[in-house]
């Protein structure tokens, strides 16, 4: 286990360099940049601002230069918010952000457990095409179709929820429940296949043949070994409720990271987008290492070479 975590610590450091160079080259291949605006600035007020950001250096300088910071942990300056830096940014928005990505998460696993676990114990009845449905329409119906549906319900029509905003605990349950669903179906489908496999094993069979209850059986003997697939999908799973908060900050006004970033894209601002690039993508790489040990803790059958 030592081993294997290790070999995936170093895997991670040239896993990164690539996306922080790819990144770098990208946003400066952009067209427009940092200082254009609908009011064109004097060329003698663009040379002097190129020159404080360093942009007036040759391309090769400004990558190794930006390196050179980013060891020291420097994200630089924000291009669009004066006498602020990309830290500071980040410090403040990033703990919104992971509130509503850990909070849809709770979302999706409790919910797409639930309906999994009971599709499978109840397969081929009607708590079983009940619960396969609701999976399956929520993995056609996207979050920048559900989010306003749900607005549209719940805050316009009924006007029990706020449309927008990030303020109290019921602004909560909008957005976490958008984007939580979505991931909940898929939760739901892995659920039920990996219930159904480890539900017909002979040791299942053995433990109800020594008198286990139906409870004991699929929470303490099926449970461990029926969610090896949900384990599985929680990388590729988190990556896409990291991402997917992009949409759901900006349909419902959230003072997150992500909205941050969209806006970073829009504005050219070449360090913030570096620094939430660099944020989401250690966060995706640490948590599909974490997936991974969990899933040897899970079953110790598994070898990674």
């Amino acid at each position: 286990m030592l081993r294997f975590t290790f070999r995936r610590l170093l895997q991670i450091i040239p896993v990164l360099w690539i996306i922080i160079t790819a990144t770098f080259f990208m946003i400066r291949f952009v067209p427009g940049g940092p200082f254009t605006a609908e009011k064109a600035v004097t060329p003698e007020i663009l040379r002097n601002l190129e020159a404080h950001y360093g942009l007036d250096k040759p391309l090769y300088r400004q990558y190794l230069d930006y390196m050179g910071s980013l060891a020291r942990g420097d994200l630089g300056p924000s291009f669009k918010y004066p006498n602020r830096t990309v830290n500071e940014i980040i410090g403040d928005k990033l703990g919104t952000s992971l509130e509503l990505g850990f909070i849809s998460l709770a979302v999706a696993l409790v919910l797409g457990i639930s309906l999994g676990t009971i599709a499978a114990v109840k397969r081929n009845s009607w708590l079983d095409y009940l619960c396969s449905s609701a999976a399956m329409i929520g993995i056609c119906v996207p979050t920048f179709v559900l989010g306003p549906l749900l607005v549209l319900t719940f805050a316009i029509h009924f006007q029990w929820l706020n449309a927008s905003g990030w303020y109290g605990p019921a602004d909560r349950i909008l957005p976490c429940l958008t984007l939580g669903c979505v991931y909940a179906a898929y939760v739901a489908r892995l659920t039920r296949g990996g219930m159904l496999e480890v539900l017909n094993q002979d040791y299942i069979r053995t433990a109800r043949a020594k008198g286990a209850g139906e409870a004991r059986v699929v929470f303490k003997h099926a449970m461990r070994g029926g969610l090896l697939p949900v384990i599985s999908f929680l990388g590729p799973g988190i990556a896409g409720i990291l991402t997917g908060s992009f949409v759901i900050e900006t349909i419902f006004q959230i003072p997150g990271l992500g909205r941050e970033f969209v806006n970073s894209a829009f504005n050219r601002d070449y360090t913030l987008v570096l620094g939430t690039v660099i944020l989401y993508a250690s966060l995706i790489v640490v948590l599909n290492l974490v997936v991974d040990i969990v899933q040897i803790w899970l079953n110790p059958k598994l070898k990674f070479e």
